[in-house]
C-alpha cells in the first residue's frame, strides 16, 4: 500500500500493528492487547485525519495510485459479464475511453468511462485517461446503440481532461465533446453518470449529462486542475491548495451549488484502502437509481434532463 503525506501517521501504526502480528507468532508473547490497542489507534487516526482533509488533499485522493479506476469498478459491479465493444466507426479506437454491455442484477447496461493506467506502459496505452475526439464518438456510438434497446447508460468519469494535442484538435476535439453534450440531453434512455476521480473540464462534461450525477466524496470536479489554476493565476504551482480552495472543487461544494444530485461516502480511509466495499456502496446505489429512473415517462426523463443542465449557473436572489 502506498500512502500520501498526510497519511504518514496511519502508515506509521499500520508498521506497528504488523510488527506486533509478527511478534505474536512467538506463542511464547502474548501480543493481544498490544494488537487490540493499535488497531483501535488506527481507526481513531483514519477518523481525525479523513475526517478534516482539505480540497487539495481530496484531489491527491483522486489521484491515489491505487485507487480504482472505470474497469475495476465495471469489472467488480458486473460480476465478470462485461463485454467491451470498441472502435468509433470514423476514425479508430481509442483506449482511454472504454465501453460496452454488463449486468447488474438482471439490469443489462451500456457502461462507458474513461481508463487510465497503473503502470508506466498502461499509462501510455490509455494515453493517461485523456481521450481523443474517437473516443467520445466512441462513447455517444455506444449510447445510441443503448437508447436503441431502451437500456439505461452508466458514465464513468475519471480524467485529467481531453486530450489537448494538435492531431486531437485537428480531428475536432471540441465539435466532439459538444455533439456528445448536446445528444446526451435528448437520449430516450436513463443515464447515471458516476465522477469516481478526477472530473476535469470538457474531458469529464463530454460524458457527464445525466438525469442523475453521483459524485464519490473523494473525487473532484472543476473547470481546471487546482495547479493549471495556479499557474494562469500566479505564475507557478505553488498555490495549487489555494487555487483547490477557490474552485470549490469537491463532492461537498457541487452538491451545494446543484451540480451534482448525490455524494458517495467513501469507506473510512478511502476507496483505494477498501475497494470491494467502494464497489458494493456504488453499486447499491446505482441499482436504486436505474430502478427509479426507469419508471419516469421518457419524454418526461429529457424535459427534467434539460431543465436540470439549464438551471445550473442561474443566480436565485
Amino acid at each position: 500500500m502506498q500512502y500520501l503525506e498526510f497519511e504518514k501517521p496511519i502508515e506509521e501504526l499500520i508498521i506497528k500493528l504488523q510488527k506486533a502480528k509478527e511478534l505474536g507468532k512467538d506463542k511464547s508473547i502474548d501480543v493481544s492487547k498490544t494488537i487490540i490497542d493499535i488497531e483501535k489507534k488506527i481507526v481513531e487516526t483514519r477518523k481525525n485525519i479523513y475526517k478534516n482533509l482539505s480540497s487539495w488533499e481530496r484531489v491527491q485522493l483522486s489521484r491515489h495510485p491505487q485507487r480504482p479506476y472505470s474497469l475495476d469498478y465495471i469489472h467488480a459491479l458486473t460480476e465478470g459479464d462485461f463485454i467491451e465493444l470498441h472502435g468509433d466507426r470514423n476514425c479508430k479506437d481509442d483506449k482511454a475511453m472504454i465501453g460496452g454491455w454488463g449486468t447488474i442484477n438482471q439490469h443489462s447496461i451500456m457502461f462507458i468511462g474513461q481508463q487510465k493506467g497503473r503502470t508506466t506502459k498502461e499509462r501510455q496505452y490509455r494515453n493517461f485517461g485523456m481521450a481523443n475526439p474517437e473516443g467520445y464518438r466512441k462513447a455517444l456510438r455506444l449510447m445510441k446503440i443503448a437508447e436503441k434497446f431502451e437500456k439505461p447508460i452508466v458514465c464513468f468519469i475519471d480524467t485529467p481532461g481531453a486530450f489537448p494535442g494538435l492531431e486531437a484538435e485537428e480531428r475536432g476535439q471540441g465539435e466532439a465533446i459538444a455533439r456528445n453534450i448536446f445528444e446526451m440531453t435528448k437520449l430516450k434512455t436513463p443515464i447515471i453518470v458516476v465522477i469516481i476521480g478526477e472530473g476535469a473540464s470538457g474531458g469529464a462534461l463530454g460524458i457527464g449529462i445525466g438525469d442523475k450525477v453521483i459524485m464519490l466524496n473523494n473525487s473532484w470536479y472543476s473547470v481546471i486542475s487546482p495547479e493549471n489554476c495556479s499557474t494562469i493565476l500566479w505564475g507557478n504551482w505553488q498555490h495549487k491548495e489555494v487555487a483547490a480552495d477557490a474552485l470549490k472543487l469537491t463532492a461537498k461544494d457541487m452538491k451545494k451549488t446543484g451540480i451534482v444530485d448525490k455524494i458517495i461516502n467513501e469507506p473510512l480511509g478511502g476507496a483505494h484502502t477498501f475497494p470491494e466495499e467502494t464497489f458494493n456502496i456504488v453499486k447499491t446505489t446505482i441499482e436504486k437509481t436505474i430502478n427509479e429512473l426507469m419508471s419516469i415517462d421518457k419524454n418526461l426523463l429529457i424535459k427534467n434532463r434539460i431543465e436540470k443542465f439549464s438551471n445550473m449557473g442561474i443566480v436565485k436572489k
